[in-house]
């Protein structure tokens, strides 16, 4: 798999995917099970590779190089 998510997208995932799942170890409202959710931008901001930006064909890696 190659990265191609961003850096500071992926800070974003992280932040999101923990505060997601703190919501759902403290929160007892009923629909607090939609918090799991924040697992799957955990995953993708840990590991780097997001499958629907490759199916997009979106590269966040991706950085102009000069000569």
């Amino acid at each position: 798999m190659k990265k191609n998510v961003h850096i500071f997208d992926r800070i974003v995932r992280i932040v999101l995917g923990f505060g997601a799942l703190a919501f759902f170890a403290i929160s007892t409202h009923d629909l607090r099970v939609l918090a799991l959710l924040g697992i799957i931008p955990l995953i993708t901001g840990f590991v780097g590779f997001c499958p629907v930006y490759s199916l997009l064909g979106v590269n966040g890696c991706a950085c102009k190089k000069t000569p």
